[in-house]
C-alpha cells in the first residue's frame, strides 16, 4: 500500500477522483421478546442472512436487540449479561457473520459498571464496543436506572470474557466512543437517544470525516411521533451530510409499549428506504444501495463545513480491513443507487387501527392463552376495542396469505387447528378467538344491547348477551338484610351516595361476571385454555377518574387506554369506510351513557353530564397538564386566552378549578390502571409513564385562589374596557 493511500485509509477515506463508489447497506427492524435470548438470536441471524442475500456489507441492528429492550430491572441482573455474551459468542460463530460487518446491541458490564452498548463485528472479530453516551431518562425511559452514560470520544481496553476469546481469539477489545475506519469509507455510531439531543454525536462525527451514520434504536409508537423521528434523521443528514441507518425494535416485548419499526436508510436529507411501520413480520430488513460520492461532493459544496472541519477533534479511529464496495471498481457501473422518495406517513386513524391491533397480536400469541374477552356495552369505547381486534384479524388474514410462517403457526395454534388450516376470513378467525358479553340491566336500553349484537354479528365474535338483574338485586337484598336499610337512586328519591352506591354494585359485577366468563367460555366450547379480559376505557376518562375502581375497566390489557375521545371517534369514522362496516355509523351518533341509572322520561345518564365537562376539554386539560406541564394557575393562564373570545374568565377559572378538583380525589384509581397501549403523549399510566402523588389536597387552596384573584382582575379589566367603549 502507497504512502498516498495509507493517508487516505487512516482518515477513513479511500477516495477514487470522478468514480462512483457504491456500496449497499442493511439496517432492520425485529420484533425481540424481553429475555428471548433464544429467539432474539434466531430473529438476529435471520436478518444477517437477509442482509447479506440482498447484498450488503454492514448490517446495523435495533439497540439492546440481544436482550431484548424492555428487560428493566433484569438489566441489573448477573445472568442477563452473561447469556448477552453467550447470544454474541453463537453471532461470532455463525457463517452468517462471515464477511460482514455487524453492529449489535447489547449490554455489557466494563469494571463493574453497567452500559447499553453497541458491539462491532468485522469477518468475525470484535472491533469496539460503543457505549451509549446520552441515555434515555424520561417518560417511558429510565435507562439510567440500570446503565451510565459514557464519555465522549474516551476510550479505553476492554478484557473480553473467555468464552469469546476462544472463538475469536482476542484478549483486549477498544472500548468507547471512536468510529470505524474501512478500507472505502468511515463508520460511527449513535444509539436511539442520542439522536434527540442538542449536541448529537453525528454532527462532531461528521466534520471528522464519518460518512455513515448508525442508530439503533428501542424507539416505542405514540400517535404523530414518526414524523419527529424522520424530520430529525432528515435535518442530520441535510446539515452534515452522510448516510443514516436506523434500526429499530419492532412489537410488543413485554409492556405497554409498542416499537413500530420502521427502519430507514436516510442521504443527504432524502429517505431513500423506509420500512414498515406497523407489522407482524418479526424480521424486516431494509437495504438501499447508495454512492459515496454523493456524500462527498454535498458536503464539498458547503465551505463553512472545511473551516468547522478543521477546528473539529478527531475521533480515535479503528481500522478493519474489508471494504463495503465492490472488489473492483469496473464492477461497480452495474449496481443501479437506491432512488429517494418522499417519506411515508399513516393518519392517527391508521395508527389506531395497526398499532394496538399489532400489539394485541405480540400479546395474545406469547401468552400461549386461547383468545380475549371484551365486555361489549353498545358503547364506543368497547366498540373501538372491539374493532381494533378486528383489525388484528385483518392483519392475521393477509400476512397468512403472504406466507409468513411464524403467523400461521401461531393463527393454528390458536385456532386448534394442524397445518391444514390457513386463516382466510378475518371474520371466521375472530369467532375462534374472540368472545364478546352483553351485560345488561333493568337499566340498559334496547338500543345499546342491539347495537353490540349487531356489532359481534359484523365482527365475527363469540357473543353471549345476559341479564345481570338477579344478581345485582341479591346484592342490593344482602345489604338491606345486613342494615335494615335500603338504598335507592337519586331519580327515585336517593341521595348521592345511595345513587353512587347502587351503579357501582353493576360495574363492579361486570367486572367478576367477565373474569368468569373468559375462564369458562372456551371450556364450554372444549377449547382449552382462558381468554385475556379486555379494557376500554380511554385515557380521558381515566384522567378525570370517570370510572369505577374494579369495574370492567380493571382487565389484562387496555388497546384504547391513552387514546383520547377525540381520537377514537375519528378512528370509527375511519373503520365504517376503510373495513366496510356501516354498522359503526350508530356507535357514532350515539351519546355516550354508562346506563348504570334508571332511564325516565326526564332522565338519560349521560357521561359528559355526569363528569360535569366534554371529552374536548378533558383532551385539552389533558396535553396541558402532562404535555405542557402546568399546574392549576399556569393551565388556567393559557386557556384564558384560547377560550376568552366564549367565555368569560370566571367561568374558565371555574372549569380549571373543577378540572383539578376531580383528578386530585380521583387519582387513586389511577395506580390501579389496566395496563395500556401507550399511544398518547398525556398518558395517565401511573406505572412508568405519570409519575405523580395520589393522595393530594384537593381544596388547592393557594393555587385556586391566585387563580381566582386573577379572574377578578380580567373580569374588571373587561368590563372597564365595556365601559369605556360604549363612553366612546
Amino acid at each position: 500500500m502507497s504512502n498516498h493511500t495509507t493517508v487516505y485509509y487512516a482518515l477513513g477515506i479511500l477516495r477514487f477522483a470522478n468514480w462512483e463508489i457504491r456500496i449497499t447497506l442493511a439496517t432492520c427492524s425485529l420484533n425481540q421478546w424481553a429475555l428471548d435470548f433464544e429467539g432474539n438470536l434466531e430473529r438476529i441471524l435471520e436478518s444477517i442472512r437477509i442482509a447479506k442475500e440482498k447484498g450488503a456489507k454492514l448490517r446495523v441492528g435495533p439497540e439492546l436487540e440481544v436482550t431484548g429492550y424492555g428487560c428493566q430491572d433484569h438489566f441489573l441482573e448477573g445472568d442477563t449479561y452473561l447469556h448477552s455474551w453467550e447470544v454474541l459468542a453463537e453471532i461470532i460463530k455463525s457463517d452468517e457473520a462471515k464477511d460482514m460487518i455487524l453492529d449489535i446491541g447489547m449490554p455489557v458490564m466494563h469494571k463493574s459498571v453497567k452500559y447499553n452498548c453497541r458491539v462491532i463485528i468485522a469477518d468475525g472479530k470484535i472491533v469496539l464496543i460503543r457505549p451509549k453516551i446520552f441515555l434515555a431518562n424520561d417518560g417511558n425511559y429510565r435507562e439510567m436506572r440500570f446503565f451510565t452514560p459514557w464519555i465522549p470520544k474516551k476510550v479505553e481496553h476492554y478484557y473480553l470474557p473467555r468464552m469469546i476469546s476462544k472463538v475469536t481469539n482476542q484478549t483486549l477489545v477498544p472500548f468507547g466512543d471512536c468510529v470505524i475506519s474501512t478500507l472505502d469509507t468511515c463508520i460511527g455510531c449513535e444509539t436511539c437517544e442520542e439522536l434527540f439531543t442538542p449536541a448529537s454525536p453525528h454532527i462532531a462525527m461528521g466534520l471528522d470525516g464519518v460518512e455513515i451514520f448508525t442508530n439503533s434504536s428501542g424507539s416505542h409508537h405514540e400517535l404523530r411521533k414518526l414524523d419527529t423521528r424522520i424530520n430529525l434523521i432528515k435535518a442530520a443528514t441535510a446539515k452534515v451530510g452522510g448516510i443514516y441507518l436506523y434500526a429499530n425494535q419492532q412489537g410488543c416485548d413485554g409492556d405497554r409499549l409498542y416499537y413500530d419499526g420502521c427502519a430507514m436508510v436516510v442521504m443527504n436529507g432524502e429517505v431513500i428506504a423506509q420500512g414498515s411501520q406497523f407489522s407482524l413480520k418479526d424480521v424486516e430488513v431494509i437495504t438501499a444501495t447508495v454512492d459515496l460520492e454523493d456524500v462527498r461532493s454535498y458536503r464539498a459544496r458547503m465551505a463553512s463545513r472545511g473551516i468547522q472541519a478543521v477546528n473539529t477533534p478527531a475521533y480515535q479511529r479503528e481500522e478493519v480491513r474489508m471494504a463495503l464496495t465492490h472488489s473492483y471498481i469496473e464492477d461497480d457501473i452495474h449496481v443501479r443507487p437506491t432512488k429517494s422518495q418522499p417519506p411515508f406517513y399513516h393518519s392517527p386513524e391508521e395508527e389506531i387501527a395497526l398499532g394496538p391491533a399489532c400489539w394485541l397480536w405480540d400479546y395474545l400469541r406469547r401468552s400461549k392463552t386461547a383468545g380475549y374477552f371484551l365486555p361489549l356495552s353498545g358503547g364506543i369505547d368497547s366498540c373501538a376495542t372491539a374493532t381494533i381486534v378486528a383489525s388484528m384479524c385483518r392483519l392475521v388474514v393477509k400476512e397468512a396469505a403472504e406466507g409468513n410462517k411464524h403467523v400461521l403457526e401461531d393463527a393454528r395454534r390458536l385456532a386448534g387447528e394442524g397445518d391444514s388450516y390457513t386463516p382466510t376470513d378475518p371474520r371466521e378467525f375472530a369467532h375462534r378467538i374472540f368472545y364478546t358479553c352483553y351485560m345488561g340491566t333493568e337499566n340498559s336500553s334496547s338500543e345499546t344491547r342491539k347495537r353490540a349484537k349487531d356489532l359481534a354479528e359484523v365482527i365475527g365474535s363469540y357473543h353471549t348477551d345476559i341479564n345481570m338483574d338477579t344478581v345485582v338485586k341479591s346484592i342490593h337484598s344482602l345489604f338491606t338484610l345486613v342494615t335494615g336499610k335500603s338504598p335507592k337512586y337519586k331519580v327515585h328519591g336517593g341521595s348521592d351516595t345511595e345513587n353512587l352506591a347502587l351503579q357501582n354494585i353493576q360495574a363492579r359485577l361486570r367486572m367478576l361476571l367477565a373474569y368468569l366468563f373468559a375462564q369458562l367460555l372456551p371450556w364450554c366450547r372444549t377449547i382449552k385454555g382462558s381468554l385475556l379480559v379486555l379494557g376500554s376505557a380511554n385515557v380521558d376518562e381515566s384522567l378525570r377518574g370517570y370510572l369505577t375502581k374494579y369495574d370492567c375497566s380493571s382487565a389484562d390489557v387496555n388497546p384504547i387506554g391513552a387514546i383520547s375521545k377525540h381520537d377514537l371517534k375519528r378512528f370509527i369514522a375511519y373503520a365504517q369506510e376503510k373495513f366496510d362496516m356501516p354498522i359503526l355509523g350508530e356507535f357514532l351518533d350515539a351519546v355516550p351513557t354508562a346506563e348504570l341509572e334508571p332511564i325516565t322520561e326526564n332522565y338519560v345518564q349521560s357521561d359528559e353530564a355526569d363528569m360535569g365537562m366534554s371529552y374536548d376539554d378533558l383532551s385539552r386539560y389533558g396535553r396541558l397538564r402532562k404535555i405542557d406541564r402546568c399546574g392549576p394557575y399556569s393551565m388556567f393562564s393559557k386557556l384564558v386566552h384560547e377560550w376568552g373570545d366564549d367565555l368569560p374568565p370566571s367561568e374558565v377559572a371555574a372549569k380549571v378549578k373543577r378540572f383539578f378538583f376531580y383528578y386530585s380525589i380521583n387519582r387513586h384509581k389511577l395506580t390501579t390502571l389496566t395496563p395500556a397501549y401507550h399511544a398518547e403523549a398525556y398518558s395517565t399510566d401511573d406505572n412508568r409513564f405519570d409519575l405523580r402523588p395520589f393522595l393530594y389536597n384537593a381544596s388547592w387552596k393557594w393555587q385556586f385562589s391566585k387563580i381566582d384573584r386573577l379572574a377578578e382582575e380580567l373580569q374588571r379589566k373587561e368590563s372597564e374596557q365595556a365601559l369605556n367603549s360604549q363612553v366612546d
